[in-house]
């Protein structure tokens, strides 16, 4: 398919959608365009011989783009960025602790409880696969997505120190999750299962400290260049250009893009304008980063809801996916509560944020971007439909009742 034919038709389904959202459903944006393109996408399945055209257009479009690449290749490292740029540096600093706990720990442990569960489960209907693929599972599918907590928080009444902690941990944990995936993906493809202490931590050493340093140390270049610019499309292009180098030098170095961008951001954020000599020109980057975000977001939530079409649905999968969406929120609450329950005082959280967080965590596009990405295996299908079931009801389910749970847990 023709490169401009798919930009084209993206943007055209885009705006309909948007509109058909607006006009009747009345969703939250990217809620309501992941809906009806999930609807479009089932209908196109289930009516191919009444509407051949609009099924084989469909499909074509959806097998033409590579979410996977796109996503982790290119949308993400702006995304990020964007979320970094928007943040509020200050009050992460008071709330860094619950932030570190929840984007590093509280990863490790929901992975390993949700693998711990699968497998259990599993086992019990004679089904089980080898451990290291459910590992592989909870690696991609435990951290929350910054994509969709940024889209859900703009609308959430949630209380201040909470929305913080939210999305701070969703800013981190895709580049801790990334890693663990990478570490158990490297364990899947070897001959015994078994990688070497020193192989595992070259790879988190490269990948965390590695994409940590490249992100302060490109973002402090960018931000004494900011400081000396006066134009302010020339600002605007200097902090693409950051987002594009760093996603370039990470694909090279292998360190990791998402923590990189992620700490370039935060320090353009914090210090990079002095205000008596630019005036607004931090709050207008801002707006731009702001809008590009919401646009890349719009367009993202399109395309996961067409990944439908290469999603196998029946009754088996069904229900197993209600399983693993099960296992999964009940992970998610085991590993907020250890933390709570034992630093409550230090992490400056009451029993009552369990709750919230719990719910609040939501999945998305990165997790079925890194299912799609998996070599060809007989776990990859049901570890892509599964991570599919929890990111719709993630999104739809856990998106749409956040505030009913605000308002009744607190």
């Amino acid at each position: 398919m023709d490169f401009l034919l798919i930009i084209t038709a993206i943007c055209v389904l885009c705006t309909l959608f948007g509109y058909i959202n607006a006009r009747w459903m009345k969703l939250p944006g990217v809620v309501g365009i992941m809906v009806l393109s999930i609807v479009v996408s089932v209908l196109a399945v289930f009516a191919s011989r009444l509407f051949p055209a609009a099924a084989v257009f469909l499909s074509r479009l959806s097998g033409a783009v590579d979410f996977s690449k796109i996503l982790l290749d290119v949308m993400l490292g702006f995304m990020l960025f964007a979320g970094a740029l928007q943040s509020d540096v200050p009050k992460l600093r008071k709330n860094v602790r619950g932030i570190l706990w929840l984007s590093t720990l509280s990863v490790m442990i929901s992975a390993l409880a949700f693998a711990t569960l699968l497998w259990l489960g599993l086992t019990f209907f004679d089904r089980s696969p080898p451990f290291i693929y459910c590992l592989l599972f909870g690696a991609l599918i435990s951290p929350t997505d910054a994509i969709a907590a940024s889209a859900l928080l703009k609308t959430s009444r949630v209380p201040d120190n909470l929305r913080t902690i939210i999305h701070g941990e969703s800013l981190f944990n895709d580049g801790i999750g990334i890693v663990l995936f990478f570490i158990f993906l490297d364990l899947t493809v070897s001959a015994d299962n078994v990688l070497s202490l020193k192989g595992i931590t070259t790879l988190v050493l490269r990948e965390i400290i590695g994409g940590m340093a490249a992100g302060l140390i490109f973002g402090y270049l960018s931000n004494q260049m900011m400081r000396r610019m006066k134009v302010f499309e020339d600002i605007v292009m200097l902090s693409l250009s950051l987002v594009l180098v760093l996603s370039v030098c990470g694909s090279m170095f292998h360190f990791s893009v998402p923590l990189a961008v992620v700490c370039a951001g935060l320090l353009i954020a914090d210090s990079s304008f002095d205000q008596r000599k630019i005036g607004g020109m931090h709050g207008s980057l801002e707006k731009i980063w702001e809008l590009l975000d919401g646009l890349l977001n719009t367009i993202l939530f399109l395309l996961l809801g067409f990944q439908m079409v290469s999603v196998s649905v029946d009754g088996l999968s069904l229900l197993g996916g209600i399983g693993v969406i099960a296992i999964l929120l009940f992970s998610r609450m085991l590993s907020i509560a250890a933390p709570i329950r034992l630093l409550r005082d230090r992490l400056k959280l009451h029993a009552s944020s369990i709750k919230i967080l719990t719910w609040g965590g939501l999945r998305g596009g990165i997790s079925v971007a890194l299912a799609l990405s998996l070599p060809d295996s007989p776990y990859r299908p049901f570890i892509i439909s599964g991570s599919f079931f929890i990111v719709v009801f993630s999104v739809v389910v856990q998106g749409l009742s956040f505030n009913r749970v605000i308002n009744r847990w607190i």
